[in-house]
């Protein structure tokens, strides 16, 4: 038995506290110039009337900080009083600026102080001499801070961990939080608490793992700051609300995560309604922990996938399988077709390809329907556990302890039918309630239901959950930032290019990145970048090497696809 939920303490933004017995809390990011003063008010206003509490802008440099100033100054004459938030990276003078006129700054441990050296090893004298030096130099934030009453996120990204933590923990969950903690001992050193953590990744499994790990570690630390959650660079359109879903949904479940971001590549108050239907999974409010049973064997902050046994194309290794209802709706998409129909008179999974291959689904509604499955259930045939409103997740999940504790090792698709839910909805809820138990490993097929959705988009969908957990590749990937004052080129327009040219590459991942601040991190496991380098100028990647600077935009697009055949990895459509 595993303990999740954590109840953090209240931290004070402006007059929206955050934390606490408070409900979760929607922030966003402007994507404007920060220095054109009137694109960026007008944008924070669309962002706050689509239900935006805490408003971020990226202040790069001193002159955009000393902005915030007059940004602040002019929404406030307009009526709005929603806290701000400066986004930090590379200048403390640009921090000790922007801190003295906004309620919360944003730092990323990772590049905010620590610098590559190309070192490869520290000793433990010079690495808790990098810790005296962060100290030095975050002491004066720390101050102007106490002064003025403003709020700290301590940011911890997967793709930017500095050259130090990388050295001793690897690019890891443990070395996300440990990063965040140094700070966090830092900022208690000099009696400031005004604190807010976050663990950040691309990769969704990450990310969920970071998160549960920054809680086991602050309960055994016996600190409780609170925690904003997002999935970096999740893309745009449906793939980057699935991936976004898939991320903090999960860990909303257990009771984790006090504010949500969703990162997409479009406007921002297009991130705000998908951030309102996820704070639908909010289970934490108003108490200190959920109880959650697992399987005995289970890691919550280590991948692995349980072990099952292998029915035709169906458990052990196999990637997971998609289950579609037979229907007369035909016309799947190439490439996106289900493994498995429901043939429903003869209660069998019929292999689409292969006809002659099917297996028997025995359906679980209880636990006591299960344990007598146990006793009698036919060697060739595969439990599907039935997600309902009466089975919630945590009663399906004890389903998997039971099997644990039993040591049987059927494989196990889950389903769940959305009734008449829309499709903008059924989309959010799906990649939740079914990346809660892919981010784990419990499943080996997943079986969407809708009685007003096409089988056709329910398939695609589920594909789009299977990729966005990382449980299944069917198609190429984006690692795609959502744009800020930073960005010096139409990422939205650019991504769409990219795209429409590299859609048929299966397998392959791409990263499209605004700016070289947390750009060729956090897209480190990708095959490709192609990063913005200032104005008109693009820098190419391949995985983490650049392989051309200075490319003029109008060619960029083209060059990249150069490269990626140069390489043999271009494939027809």
């Amino acid at each position: 038995m595993l303990q999740f939920g954590y109840k953090s303490r209240v931290v004070d933004i402006g007059d929206i506290p955050l934390g606490g017995e408070n409900p979760i809390r929607i922030q966003s990011m402007t994507s404007t110039n920060t220095m054109d003063t009137k694109a960026t008010v007008e944008q924070s206003i669309r962002m706050i009337e689509a239900g935006c509490e805490y408003v971020r802008i990226t202040a790069p440099g001193v002159k955009e900080a000393e902005n915030l100033h007059v940004i602040k100054n002019e929404l406030r004459k307009r009526g709005f009083n929603t806290p701000l938030i400066a986004d930090i990276h590379y200048l403390p003078k640009a921090a000790l600026i922007a801190a003295r006129f906004v309620e919360k700054v944003r730092i990323n441990p990772g590049n905010y102080v620590d610098r590559k050296r190309g070192k490869l090893s520290f000793s433990e004298s010079e690495y808790n001499a990098e810790i005296d030096k962060i100290r030095e130099r975050i002491k004066p934030l720390v101050e102007v801070c106490k002064q003025n009453g403003t709020a700290m996120r301590i940011g911890s990204n997967h793709g930017s961990l500095s050259e130090r933590i990388l050295l001793r923990y690897g690019d890891t969950p443990q070395g996300m939080v440990e990063s965040a903690l140094e700070f966090v001992h830092i900022c208690e050193d000099f009696g400031y608490q005004d604190l807010v953590l976050s663990m950040k990744a691309s990769n969704v499994k990450v990310m969920v793992q970071a998160n549960r790990l920054l809680v086991h570690r602050m309960k055994e630390l016996n600190i409780d700051y609170p925690i904003h959650l997002g999935v970096t660079e999740a893309g745009d359109a449906e793939d980057g609300r699935i991936k976004s879903a898939a991320g903090i949904g999960p860990l909303l479940i257990d009771g984790i995560g006090d504010t949500i971001r969703v990162s997409l590549t479009e406007d921002p108050e297009f991130e705000i309604p998908v951030a309102l239907q996820l704070k639908k999974f909010e289970t934490r409010r108003g108490t200190d922990v959920v109880t959650t049973s697992r399987p005995v064997s289970y890691d919550p902050t280590n991948y692995l996938r349980r072990k099952s046994g292998k029915v035709h194309h169906i458990g052990q290794d196999q990637p997971p399988v998609v289950v579609m209802n037979t229907s007369k709706d035909s016309g799947y998409t190439k490439g996106f077709e289900p493994d498995y129909l429901f043939i429903e008179d003869d209660n069998l999974l019929q292999n689409r390809v292969q006809q002659n291959v099917s297996v028997h689904p025995v359906v679980i509604n209880s636990t006591l329907e299960l344990k007598e499955a146990v006793q009698t259930v036919m060697q060739n045939s595969v439990l599907v556990f039935n997600l309902t409103e009466n089975n919630k997740q945590e009663e399906v999940r004890t389903w998997f302890g039971y099997l644990s504790e039993k040591n049987v090792a059927l494989p196990v698709i889950l389903r769940k039918n959305y009734g008449t839910l829309p499709g903008n909805e059924l989309l959010i809820n799906a990649s939740v309630d079914f990346s809660s138990f892919l981010v784990d490993g419990l499943l080996d097929g997943i079986w969407i239901q809708s009685d007003t959705v096409l089988s056709k988009e329910l398939s695609e969908l589920s594909f789009g959950i299977l990729q966005a957990s990382g449980s299944r590749i069917s198609k190429t990937e984006y690692i795609a930032c959502p744009s800020c004052g930073r960005t010096q080129f139409n990422i939205q327009n650019t991504l769409q290019v990219i795209k429409s040219k590299t859609s048929h590459l299966k397998g392959l991942k791409i990263g499209v990145m605004g700016c070289c601040v947390n750009g060729p991190g956090e897209m480190a496991d990708a095959d490709y970048g192609y990063v913005g380098a200032g104005k008109g100028k693009i820098t190419l990647y391949r995985r983490q090497k650049i392989v051309k600077q200075g490319v003029q935009e109008s060619v960029a697009v083209d060059e990249l696809i150069r490269i990626i055949k140069t390489d043999g990895n271009w494939k027809k459509e």
